[in-house]
């Protein structure tokens, strides 16, 4: 399913493919990290996020071999709009979004950093939808360069 809306947000420099991850902390504290260093969000957007998967969980299970998580905070932590992305060696547990006591092993992980809470439902729309359609995941859990997961939206 292509997203010229994920293309349009993925920002190249908070790609992180095949990550060396411990806990779903690392993967947060990477991914935001890089959009911070970019100049996409505030030094507060982090700790913001990190807080808010802890009250309301993002990991999503998929139908597939992958699962996924599509972290997100409030609008006031974000300077200008963004996605980061980390694929993942092995799988780190998120709770699950639907049942939040409940993990859920996620080797995909797309950050958003959106402006609007309006953008926020329409880009969480968008994502989930890409993530229904297990050739995209393969491709982006295959991918080696930046430019093979911008070709795994198109």
């Amino acid at each position: 399913m292509p997203s010229e809306k994920i293309q349009e947000l993925l920002v190249p420099s908070a790609i992180c493919l095949q990550l060396a991850a411990v806990d779903s902390k690392q993967v947060l504290e990477t991914l935001a990290g890089r959009l911070y260093q970019a100049g996409y969000v505030h030094e507060s957007f982090a700790d913001a996020a990190l807080q808010r998967e802890a009250q309301m969980p993002t990991g999503l299970p998929l139908e597939g071999a992958y699962n996924a998580a599509i972290p997100h905070t409030d609008i006031e932590h974000v300077i200008k709009p963004a996605l980061a992305l980390a694929t993942l060696q092995e799988p780190v547990n998120f709770q699950n979004m639907i049942e939040p006591e409940t993990a859920v092993p996620v080797q995909l992980v797309i950050l958003m950093a959106l402006e609007q809470a309006k953008t926020q439902v329409e880009m969480l729309q968008e994502i989930a939808g890409v993530l229904q359609d297990a050739e995209v995941i393969d491709k982006l859990m295959r991918a080696r360069s930046i430019p093979q997961v911008f070709e795994a939206f198109s």
